[in-house]
């Protein structure tokens, strides 16, 4: 069997599938989902895992990968930074810290300060490893991966650094 043989006789079916998926998940566009499958089809068909398999099989293996791909995705998409950080009262970290107006470089270049001075004063320092981390944009589990811990203490101790937050900037 030939790889271009299999994806032309799997395209149409292919097609139909990421259209299917895509019709949940605003992030992706159909053709950005095509061209997942495709990979995925590749790297099977190079490691011999479809020689002996059927169309239904296959299409079955690049539905459920695109969901498990959509699923990952979704998860990186809705990162914990700071504007995710929500409280009881349903506020989140960025009105906190006053972030209303980014166009504005004065207000920019003070939150930076701000955002130094709270990670400078009143985080321990595993606070302020998983404060930086958020400010990256990493995912809860990606912070507790790396840092070696789970994601449940990760999302205790963001909570921790909110309400320090908090503290500060009502006494600044």
């Amino acid at each position: 069997m030939v790889f271009e043989e299999l994806v032309k006789r799997l395209s149409p079916k292919l097609k139909r599938i990421t259209y299917k998926l895509n019709g949940h998940f605003s992030f992706f566009n159909d053709e950005d989902l095509y061209q997942e499958a495709l990979i995925h089809l590749w790297q099977d068909f190079f490691a011999g895992k479809l020689n002996d398999k059927t169309d239904s099989y296959i299409l079955q293996g690049c539905y459920f990968h695109l969901k498990n791909y959509i699923r990952k995705a979704r998860d990186k998409a809705n990162l914990v930074s700071l504007n995710a950080m929500i409280d009881e009262e349903g506020s989140n970290l960025e009105e906190i810290l006053c972030l209303e107006n980014p166009e504005s470089c004065l207000v920019d270049l003070e939150n930076k300060i701000l955002i130094g001075q709270i990670q400078n004063n009143g985080l321990t320092q595993r606070e302020k490893e998983i404060f930086c981390l958020s400010l990256e944009g990493l995912t809860i589990r990606e912070i507790g991966k790396r840092l070696g811990i789970s994601h449940v203490r990760v999302v205790k101790l963001q909570k921790r650094i909110q309400g320090k937050c908090k503290k500060y900037i009502d006494f600044v």
